[in-house]
């Protein structure tokens, strides 16, 4: 095996092991949360007071419509259980492979928003719409349809890991999120209409699914989208001064044989399709390795 292809294994795991890195943050930010459910709905019927004083609380009649309905209320349980986790990870992997040029800015835009929203989780611990009281009108669609799903009554875990899910997760909405950032990838680089329309479709598409099926709450939603915008902002700052801290500590990694090598052509390797991220060097440069990935 050639030195390249090491090389290039090797940067895909350290990807893998980031992306495991997010999730797992993801996941234990419920042993940073303080309070508990009292406090949490506490905080929960603050934002529902919000919403009310600017009479915008759709969570409501959306529970009742996909509570009434099992052909909105399943599938909403499933999209809502399963596309969170596999659609950013399918996201992340064909910009690795087809647009290496943005996949570095595009990660880290994620990597930040994440971080953002887990200090909102520590923060700012809100019960979901489907843990207040009853007399809030709500009702927990994956309870009432846990015997279709491999969930319980706990989030979207599977049967018997409930505890392992943050439950004071709701603000931001991470599944908003992220829905977001897969629809504006997909929006950028997709040569393909009908994936621009997915794009478009599919932030609008979770936002709906997560207030519906009583998990979040509109400014939740807004919150998610606020959070990737923040991360967009920060991501090329955060990389320049990444590579300042590298080329400091690493000062000799350039080394003689370097210096004697062709400087790489501007733009050289794979073009971007549509609109680029403001471009950060890829570090290593992206150009040591094949234009196209295989």
């Amino acid at each position: 095996m050639s030195s390249l292809s090491t090389a290039r294994r090797g940067r895909w795991q350290l990807e893998l092991l980031l992306v495991a890195v997010i999730y797992a943050a993801y996941d234990g930010s419920r042993l940073l949360v303080r309070g508990g459910l009292e406090e949490a709905q506490h905080d929960a019927t603050r934002l529902l007071d919000i919403e009310q004083w600017l009479h915008l609380d759709p969570e409501r009649w959306l529970n009742s419509a996909f509570t009434s309905d099992r052909w909105l209320g399943i599938p909403a349980d499933f999209a809502y259980a399963t596309l969170h986790y596999i659609v950013t990870p399918l996201i992340l992997a064909w910009l690795w492979r087809r647009h290496r040029e943005v996949y570095r800015r595009a990660r880290t835009w994620l990597g930040i928003s994440t971080v953002l929203a887990l200090a909102g989780f520590i923060l700012y611990p809100t019960a979901p719409p489907r843990l207040l009281p009853d007399s809030f009108g709500f009702t927990d669609t994956m309870a009432q349809h846990a015997n279709v799903g491999w969930w319980a009554g706990s989030a979207s875990a599977p049967k018997g890991l409930g505890s392992m899910t943050n439950e004071f997760a709701a603000m931001p909405s991470l599944h908003v999120g992220w829905a977001l950032w897969c629809g504006l990838m997909l929006l950028l680089y997709a040569q393909d209409r009908t994936a621009k329309v997915l794009g478009l479709l599919y932030p609008v598409t979770i936002a709906l699914v997560v207030m519906g099926t009583a998990n979040h709450y509109l400014l939740d939603a807004l919150a998610g989208a606020a959070v990737v915008g923040a991360g967009y902002l920060l991501s090329g700052p955060y990389l320049r001064l990444w590579d300042r801290v590298r080329a400091r500590l690493a000062p000799t990694a350039a080394g003689p044989a370097s210096a004697s090598a062709p400087a790489a052509a501007p733009g050289a390797g794979a073009q971007p399709v549509g609109p680029s991220l403001p471009r950060v060097p890829d570090y290593p440069p992206a150009t040591a390795e094949p234009a196209h990935a295989p």
